[in-house]
Formats: C-alpha cells, sequence, structure tokens
C-alpha cells in the first residue's frame, strides 16, 4: 500500500499503525475512570481523531475518481486532534485541584475553559465545512479558530504556575502528576506554534493543492509544507505528550490520595504503652 502513497500518505499510514495500541490503552483507562466523567476521556477522543484522519487521507489516495472530501475531513481531524490534548491537560489540572471531598473548590474557570474549547472547535469546523464556497471566510475562522485554542494553552500554563506556587497544599500523587503536565506542557506548545503557522499558511485542503506562498512561511503548510517539520513539530511532539498521559494513568494511583492513612501501627503502638 505504501507505494501507492505520497509523503502524506505514508505519515498518514504511519499515524494509524502508531495510535491503535493508544487507542485501545486509553479506552481502557477511560472505562476505569467513566467514559462520560473520566478525567482520561479526551485522551480517548485524541486517539479516535488520530486514527480516522489518518484513515481519512489513505483512503483519499486510494480512491479515485479524486475526492476532495476526504482530504478535507483528514486535515480537520488532524488539525482538531489539538482540542482534545488541551483538554485532556485541563481535565488532569482539574484533579489536582481536588480537595479530600474529591471537588475542586470553584468551577468556573473550568467550565469558561471548556465553552472556549468548543468555540474554537466549532470555528474551525465551519471554517473547512464552508472552504469550497469562500476560502477567505474560511480561512478566517480557521485563525480565530486557533487563536483561541492559542489563549487556552496560555491559560494552562497559568494554572501550572499557580499549582507550583501551592505545591505544599497538594495530595502525594498529584504532585507527581503535576511533574508530568509540566513536562508535557513544552511539547503542547511546539504543536500549538504548529498548528498556529500551519493555519495561517494553509488555504487548501485538497489532493490537488499545490504551494504558491512564496515566504518562509510556506514551511509549515500542512498540505504541501516541509514534512520533516510536520514530521517533528506535529507528529513526534503529540506522540510524546500521549505517552506522558498514558504513563501517568498507568503509573499514578491518583484515587490514593483520598484514602485515610493506616492507622493500624500507631493503635498498636498505644496499645503497648
Amino acid at each position: 500500500m505504501a507505494l501507492d502513497l505520497d509523503t502524506q500518505g505514508i505519515l498518514a499510514a504511519a499515524t494509524i499503525v502508531m495510535y491503535i495500541p493508544f487507542l485501545f490503552t486509553s479506552f481502557k483507562v477511560a472505562s476505569r475512570c467513566g467514559i462520560w466523567q473520566g478525567r482520561w476521556t479526551s485522551l480517548l477522543v485524541f486517539c479516535i481523531t488520530r486514527v480516522l484522519g489518518g484513515a481519512f487521507l489513505v483512503a483519499a489516495q486510494k480512491v479515485t475518481p479524486l475526492n476532495n472530501g476526504l482530504y478535507i475531513a483528514g486535515y480537520m481531524l488532524e488539525v482538531l486532534g489539538l482540542a482534545p490534548l488541551l483538554l485532556c491537560m485541563l481535565s488532569l489540572l482539574r484533579s489536582i485541584f481536588e480537595g479530600p471531598d474529591g471537588e475542586p473548590t470553584d468551577e468556573t474557570i473550568f467550565h469558561s475553559f471548556r465553552l472556549f474549547n468548543a468555540a474554537a472547535v466549532l470555528l474551525t469546523v465551519i471554517g473547512f465545512a464552508i472552504v469550497s464556497h469562500s476560502s477567505s471566510s474560511a480561512s478566517t475562522m480557521r485563525k480565530a479558530g486557533f487563536l483561541l485554542f492559542s489563549v487556552q494553552y496560555i491559560a494552562l500554563v497559568g494554572i501550572c504556575i499557580f499549582l507550583w506556587t501551592q505545591l505544599r497544599n497538594i495530595m502525594k500523587y498529584r504532585k507527581q502528576l503535576l511533574k508530568a503536565i509540566s513536562f508535557a506542557l513544552p511539547f503542547l506548545a511546539v504543536r500549538t506554534v504548529y498548528g498556529v503557522l500551519s493555519i495561517i499558511t494553509t488555504d487548501t485542503f485538497t489532493g490537488s493543492a499545490t504551494s504558491s506562498n512564496a515566504s518562509s512561511l510556506a514551511v509549515f503548510d500542512l498540505v504541501t509544507g516541509n514534512w520533516e517539520i510536520f514530521l517533528v513539530m506535529d507528529m513526534v511532539t503529540e506522540y510524546v505528550i500521549v505517552i506522558i498521559y498514558t504513563i501517568s494513568a498507568f503509573v499514578l494511583p491518583l484515587d490514593q490520595d483520598f484514602k485515610a492513612p493506616d492507622l493500624s501501627d500507631d493503635v498498636l503502638l498505644l496499645n503497648g504503652s
């Protein structure tokens, strides 16, 4: 199959292979915490978007005659993959705020963040939906969506900084989770920057697109740009983030933070005295 695919198609096929294992592991983790309410559900959504997006792009290159709808769907899912990555980090940060009762003291900032994320997704989807009718309006919509994604990333950094100032009040395993999130932040920054640059420079999401941008930013064009940059700034950074999230899910027993300490030894010591 790879012999019939160009570089973008090969990368799309590689994406499918890379994320199928994580699709099953993320489903297992999300099921353990509750699919609809768990902190890992966004990770599962991300893995689904990557597998589906890769499948659309591979299918687009295999189907004849040319079907631009498959290309648009594939690139849209590629672009929207940033949304669940941001939401997953938000959910993990929310869990760090949890106290002994298992609930954060104030949900306002998290509700606002989710609304921002939903608005960004909606604008981006509209930008892809109307691309064949009004390319200028579609581009404006996509850029507005990624402006909101950028604001969300900055907000995540601010929340992380605040939590580090409150480290002494954070429970044991949530401290470890904060360290893992902080380690993932630079990779998410690179992914966000690439997303912004690719949305700025990409005008056409079709299989017959050719580069007409002579500026230095043309290398970030999602369709005709430099595939090595896409590989490093998009695929590799996302994969590292998913690995960090997945390891954290399996290694950190966050529920243990809510368990009362074992007082049996203290009781025996008191009785012996």
